[in-house]
């Protein structure tokens, strides 16, 4: 039986009709994959929704978010090794930098320059803070430079996820969080999004630690070196993506008969990884270079495929470059993937022939926007049994001429192909 690698670049896509990276990078490796393949354009979740990655990943796995999921902040404690308690909500959180006496957020994330030393510090001061609620505490844990995981909890009691977030670059609708378009930079209040006394209560207490949080933040030692170095102080966490379960989901092994496994690198994917129950080949966070990093991802994807028969790689490379506006740096991430990973899989393992590939990404992160966006996604599978169209371009442009046409929803999108290359009969 034919062998898949799914490959996912973080964050790649951006907006047809625009200069994008995807349209700039030499990558003569995902062209041949476009040019032996069929293609098409994914909304990872659908038309109109920017998504997170959270949603968008368990979307493009197959499962639709608008039944499934139930919030980013379990997904990360699950990928931090954190275990919720009953009645405690979890929030992906963000070391972030403000003013304190206006609240401007100054950056979302400390310029990218917290080491994760650093904010273990940081969360290690925060940890175990009591509320002014009876019974009331906190737990923080840092994961990967800049990001971290908060959990709020009220002995005895029980609190809600149906809150809004303090981070005001993401809004819910829902459970779902989606990228808001020139947000208004301040540090947002926490508001509940439904009127029971266990919303209010959470709303209130995440405000309350949010506020104590910058006091206790502002004169940490940890900042007060960052200031004498010139960098910028850790002085506040923003909290998005409440939740108080993981989503109920069917093992992936069980929902297409097919063994399953990820090579993952952020908590985000690690714990989604571990709720589908997906063999695990985690590999170190992102150092910091993209050409240091992608030889033990190549080598823990060429071992993952010994042993399941879809093997999901998630490469993160093109989206902080998204994120920070920065084009070059973008296109170098796209180049070096595909000269130090697609091409070696392609020349060694025969990737699209006798390999097959479905490439695609979880949500566009376009230059112009410094965010995810609503933007559909180049996507394409290659394999045995698989007809090519007229495509010979990965790109927005070259992909939305492809056979596959618009997909609409992300969650069709992998059983769409898995049909298309024989491995399953129903999609």
């Amino acid at each position: 039986m034919v062998k898949l690698l799914y490959l996912v670049l973080d964050g790649a896509a951006g907006t047809a009709g625009r200069d994008t990276a995807l349209l700039t990078a030499h990558k003569p490796g995902l062209d041949h994959i476009a040019e032996i393949g069929a293609c098409g354009m994914t909304y990872t979740i659908a038309r109109g929704v920017a998504p997170e990655s959270d949603a968008a990943v368990l979307s493009i796995l197959g499962y639709d978010p608008h039944r499934y999921y139930t919030g980013r902040g379990p997904i990360e404690a699950a990928g931090a090794g954190i275990i919720l308690r009953e009645g405690e909500v979890a929030f992906r959180a963000n070391f972030a930098t403000i003013e304190p006496e206006t609240l401007r957020i100054i950056d979302r994330r400390v310029g990218r320059s917290l080491t994760t030393e650093e904010s273990r510090e940081l969360a290690s001061a925060l940890d175990g803070m009591r509320l002014s609620v009876p019974g009331s505490y906190v737990r923080v844990k840092a994961t990967v430079g800049h990001r971290a995981v908060v959990v709020i909890g009220v002995e005895g009691g029980r609190l809600s996820e149906m809150v809004d977030n303090t981070d005001p670059a993401y809004r819910r609708k829902g459970l779902i969080s989606v990228a808001v378009s020139n947000p208004d930079m301040r540090l947002t209040r926490c508001d509940p999004m439904d009127s029971s006394p266990e919303a209010r209560l959470t709303a209130s207490l995440v405000n309350e630690f949010t506020e104590r949080a910058v006091e206790l933040l502002d004169r940490h030692p940890v900042n007060e070196r960052r200031r004498l170095e010139g960098k910028l102080p850790a002085n506040a966490i923003l909290l998005r993506d409440a939740g108080a379960r993981l989503p109920p989901v069917e093992p992936i092994s069980e929902k297409y008969g097919l063994s399953f496994g990820a090579v993952a690198e952020m908590p985000v994917e690690i714990g989604i990884a571990r709720l589908l129950g997906m063999r695990l080949e985690e590999v170190p966070p992102p150092s910091g270079s993209l050409r240091s990093d992608i030889p033990t991802r190549l080598e823990a994807s060429i071992r993952l495929l010994r042993s399941v028969d879809v093997a999901y790689v998630h490469l993160k490379g093109p989206d902080e470059p998204g994120h920070d506006g920065n084009m070059r740096a973008k296109v170098e991430a796209i180049e070096v993937i595909d000269e130090m990973f697609v091409r070696p899989m392609i020349e060694d393992h025969g990737l699209g022939e006798e390999l097959a590939v479905l490439v695609t990404s979880d949500h566009a992160t376009p230059c112009w926007a410094k965010a995810h966006t609503d933007d559909p996604v180049p996507t394409c599978v290659a394999g045995p049994g698989v007809p090519p169209d007229e495509v010979a371009k990965f790109d927005e442009v070259s992909c939305s001429r492809g056979r596959l046409g618009v997909i609409e929803r992300g969650h069709e999108m992998l059983p769409r192909a898995l049909k298309l290359l024989g491995l399953i009969t129903q999609s």
